[in-house]
């Protein structure tokens, strides 16, 4: 179950019959992961030499597929000088993490915590 929420945000809940809010998160993560790429942000690379850059990265993960075609495509290199910049690297921080926290909630929904 959170493998296939993290791939696809907003499947675990989708799967689990919670409509609503699977439509949510399917909608509104990969928007918001959009939004970072046009603002310019940065996929960042996996250099855990620097420590706030190898998080940033694991964050940028979180998004899943969406994280996975983007790079693919050879989106998100980031534009250092662009004005947008850095809003463009926190929409894609944010949206990879809480598609983590989507997950999480899947997993719990699947426990019946929730």
């Amino acid at each position: 179950m959170c493998v296939v929420s993290w791939l696809v945000p907003g499947a675990g809940h989708l799967v689990q019959g919670r409509r609503e809010k699977g439509l949510v998160f399917l909608l509104a993560l990969p928007v918001m992961f959009a939004i970072g790429l046009a603002l310019n942000g940065r996929l960042f690379p996996f250099m855990f030499s620097d420590p706030l850059v190898g998080l940033a990265a694991i964050a940028n993960l979180g998004m899943g597929v969406p994280y996975f075609i983007a790079s693919a495509l050879g989106l998100g290199k980031g534009v250092v000088t662009a004005a947008s910049y850095e809003y463009g690297n926190t929409f894609l921080i944010v949206s990879g993490l809480l598609n983590m926290l989507v997950a999480i909630d899947a997993y719990d929904v699947r426990l019946g915590r929730k």
